[in-house]
């Protein structure tokens, strides 16, 4: 079970989603901005603005929203320069974790993000330390009362995917970066919502969480990070059994 899907159903038992709407939207608008800017305002001409918008979409972003930001970003007019960071380290119980970050002030960013590793118990390491653990992937995530599994099988397989996986409430539908936008406008054009999609790096294997102590050190690390106005996204190569969720919830 990948890590991050793991998480996306654990925050949608935990209301943690809605709460945070404004959160995600502002990380959408950053990405979305940097993504006109470096590619241009076309869409079609543009991998990452194609898949940026799509993640608006699975978050239910206004359109105008989107169509600001891609102003934004493809006149430049904002001032600000973006530079984009990935910081890896451990965890409580040793899980891998990956934090992507757009910042406009490095020294302000790795500081914030070392202090969460530390006061979960964890610990940053060097480049490279866990990257190894995790494959990048699109990755597109539908509740099962959506669909059945064999015509989302049909349907995704055909158009590109790579696998599709019963992941607790959700079906995990994996792609090859390359492919997750034809995928996806599959997806789309069949009347599909998606719960999340975008191109995540997804876990080789997980680590088992072995108690509620560690895994509410674990939740609070990653939430925390999340909630970080300079963190896009944030993956990790656990899994948290369903009875030690149910108390820590």
């Amino acid at each position: 079970m990948s890590g991050h899907s793991k998480w996306a159903n654990i925050k949608r038992r935990k209301g943690a989603v809605d709460a945070k709407k404004g959160k995600v939207f502002f990380k959408l608008i950053k990405e979305i901005t940097v993504a006109a800017r470096l590619g241009g305002a076309d869409p079609d001409g543009n991998p990452r603005l194609r898949s940026a918008i799509a993640a608006g979409r699975a978050e239910n972003m206004p359109k105008e929203n989107v169509e600001r930001a891609i102003k934004k970003g493809a006149g430049g007019t904002d001032g600000v320069v973006y530079d984009e960071i990935l910081y890896e380290g451990y965890g409580p119980g040793g899980v891998a974790v990956l934090v992507e970050t757009m910042t406009d002030n490095r020294n302000r960013t790795v500081g914030e993000v070392r202090f969460f590793f530390a006061k979960a118990g964890g610990n940053m390491g060097e480049s490279g330390c866990v990257s190894w653990m995790f494959d990048k992937k699109g990755q597109i995530l539908i509740e099962k009362s959506l669909i059945e599994e064999d015509k989302l099988m049909e349907m995704a397989l055909e158009a590109g995917a790579e696998d599709v996986i019963d992941d607790d409430n959700v079906f995990q539908v994996l792609t090859a970066p390359e492919d997750f936008n034809a995928v996806r406008e599959v997806l789309e054009a069949a009347k599909l919502t998606f719960v999340e999609a975008g191109v995540a790096m997804i876990p080789k294997t997980v680590v088992e969480v072995p108690d509620e102590k560690t895994a509410k050190s674990l939740m609070r690390l990653l939430d925390n990070l999340e909630d970080n106005d300079d963190v896009q996204h944030v993956h990790a190569n656990f899994d948290i059994s369903d009875e030690i969720m149910e108390k820590i919830s």
